[in-house]
């Protein structure tokens, strides 16, 4: 006789390790779901050197659900162990419930890595339409986007309470006080982001007189793509070296939004438009300045998000139509220096609550399959 699973949801981790926004968004959602159920998760950490074969083996058969975001930290460092694990949770047969927040914008050695907890997952939770229609028109992991289910994705970062000084925010006030205008882009920067194209703004925001200052809080992805080195070699190439900074990391809420504190408007040059995936976007809107980004691709984009709709409704986001050029960002740039700082209500929790639902949604699929609470599965 089998004993019941003690949890309904086990969640993949690498504890400590795990400081991307992937990481960040791993903790937040099971402590919400905790709120929501008391007792229904547990967590298992997988390093390079932690997580051995029994305690993936026990850990799994504790729990009706693995929950696994990939990736769990670095990808390259820890690869095979989060792989392990959905495996022995299939042969286990346990329900599988995987996060994937992009799929066309990844490194095809990222997604080679990615496909095999495709095959296994029995759900796979997306946040934007256009992300699971790049998983549908690809072809060789096309037939796994029928697994496919929207959530709306929240914020990773909320707004405090206060904020924190420091030189660099020292530097950008100056700025300001001396009539420079302040551009920000936050978030880690990587292709996908397209960091050179605000470059090519603050171009021509310079030509124009507008004596522009481009801060990027963020840092580099290190990887395979010499984005960095393409970044500076641009920037020299426009006569903007002078003209920006890069924070680097940045170590806590309180100084990040010292630094928003500082800036006049945030923009955003995305080629596949905006989607709803970008929590990126979200934490710059609640510093109350403009966010300019680029257009949804498609217009269904925020049907299963009405809070992300609602900003763009209300102007808190600035749609720019794709395929505009770097004039027509600049005109919302420029415009941006008339409008006043909206520091409207943001309902943080509210926003992790629609997340943990739908994610909960799915792991209560594992707890009926089992017959309910008194009946578990070998």
């Amino acid at each position: 006789m089998t004993s019941e699973p003690a949890y309904q949801a086990l969640f993949l981790g690498a504890g400590p390790q795990m400081q991307c926004g992937v990481g960040q968004f791993t903790r937040l959602l099971q402590e919400i779901i905790e709120k929501l159920e008391p007792g229904s998760c547990t967590s298992l950490t997988l390093t390079r050197s932690g997580g051995r074969l029994v305690d993936i083996w026990r850990a799994v058969g504790s729990a009706r659900s693995v929950v696994c975001n990939l990736p769990l930290v670095a990808w390259k460092r820890v690869m095979l162990r989060p792989l392990l694990a959905l495996a022995i949770a299939r042969l286990r047969g346990r329900r599988i419930v995987l996060i994937q927040h992009e799929w066309g914008g990844l490194h095809r050695l990222r997604r080679i890595t990615y496909m095999p907890a495709l095959l296994l997952a029995d759900t796979i939770v997306m946040f934007s339409p256009l992300v699971r229609r790049e998983l549908a028109h690809d072809p060789v992991m096309g037939r796994t986007a029928a697994k496919c289910v929207l959530a709306p994705l929240p914020p990773n970062i909320e707004a405090p309470a206060g904020i924190v000084d420091s030189r660099l925010r020292q530097r950008l006030a100056a700025a300001r006080r001396g009539g420079r205008l302040v551009i920000g882009h936050f978030g880690s920067i990587y292709p996908g982001k397209q960091p050179n194209a605000l470059l090519d703004i603050g171009a021509v925001l310079k030509q124009r007189g507008l004596q522009p200052l481009l801060i990027y809080v963020g840092s580099f992805i290190r990887g395979v793509d010499q984005v960095e080195a393409q970044f500076r070699a641009r920037a020299a190439e426009l006569g903007l070296s002078d003209d920006v900074l890069v924070s680097g990391f940045v170590a806590s809420d309180h100084e990040v939004f010292g630094l928003f504190s500082e800036i006049d408007a945030f923009c955003f040059c995305l080629d596949e438009g905006l989607t709803a995936r970008r929590s990126s976007v979200l934490t710059c809107v609640q510093s109350g300045r403009p966010v300019i980004v680029t257009g949804p691709a498609e217009a269904d984009e925020f049907d299963h998000h009405p809070r992300f709709q609602e900003l763009i409704d209300r102007g808190a986001i600035v749609p720019v139509p794709r395929g505009s050029g770097a004039d027509a960002y600049a005109d919302r740039v420029a415009a941006a220096l008339n409008w006043p700082s909206v520091h409207a209500p943001f309902d943080f929790d509210g926003w992790w609550r629609d997340v943990a639902e739908a994610v909960k949604a799915e792991l209560s699929v594992a707890a009926e399959a089992d017959g309910g609470p008194g009946q578990a599965r070998p």
